[in-house]
């Protein structure tokens, strides 16, 4: 049985990325953000741009950085693999509709203008929506675990955290970061974000932590995202007869 990969890069391996190194990665996580919210795209195909660049910019950054190692990051993907894309998307799912309700029962919740607009789309319309969806879920991914490295490799190597520590610090900070990301989109409310976003992000997390993939990640992600953009489409489109 072979080991468990280590996480790339806070300890040298397969490279190691200096202090600046993250600052750059950290700087490229925040201009692909930026490439995402700001670039003007309505339809597809000009919809890809803002979602291609906002995960091709950071691992460009990370491949200036360690050059042909910046595949680190991913791993295989097979049957076993897909089963956990499966698994942690499941838990994903029941965990964050767990805390929607706690949130929605201490007080009111902002919809998702995204979630909502594909209500009223043909099928069409939704699956050309989806498309562009399929680079940005990995860019997201990039936004969190490429920071949960970094964190972790702060906390370990120049605050003398451990690495059980180093990783709690890591995985909260990041899902705080990924959380606050959202904010504009759910009209600022903090408790939605933190709470439902939040907690879809630990999970999501724990699926890299645990797998040391971020193919099995972002799989996750997108299962649990497209689980909600299907059920919203489906919702609207059933016969008022039949609901």
């Amino acid at each position: 049985m072979t080991a468990r990969a280590d996480f790339p890069y806070c300890d040298g391996h397969p490279v190691p990325i200096t202090g600046r190194g993250w600052v750059l990665l950290m700087l490229s996580v925040a201009v692909a953000f930026t490439a995402l919210i700001t670039i003007p795209a309505e339809t597809f195909p000009a919809t890809l741009v803002p979602a291609s660049l906002f995960a091709a910019i950071p691992l460009l950054a990370l491949a200036h950085l360690t050059k042909r190692h910046w595949t680190a990051l991913f791993g295989p993907v097979g049957l076993k693999q897909v089963g956990q894309m499966f698994l942690f998307g499941i838990l994903a799912i029941i965990a964050s509709l767990a805390a929607g309700v706690t949130v929605y029962l201490l007080g009111s919740v902002a919809s998702n203008p995204v979630v909502a607009g594909m209500g009223a789309m043909s099928g069409t319309a939704f699956v050309l929506r989806l498309i562009p969806t399929l680079p940005q879920l990995l860019g997201e991914e990039l936004l969190s675990i490429l920071p949960f490295l970094a964190l972790l490799w702060l906390a370990t190597s120049h605050l003398g955290l451990s690495r059980t520590a180093g990783i709690a610090v890591a995985l909260l900070g990041s899902s705080f970061l990924f959380a606050a990301a959202h904010l504009p989109t759910y009209d600022w409310h903090w408790a939605q974000c933190l709470g439902v976003i939040g907690t879809a992000r630990v999970i999501l997390t724990l699926s890299y932590i645990w797998t040391r993939n971020l193919w099995v990640s972002t799989g996750a992600h997108i299962i649990n995202d497209w689980s909600e953009f299907t059920f919203a489409f489906a919702a609207s489109h059933v016969p008022i007869g039949t609901r």
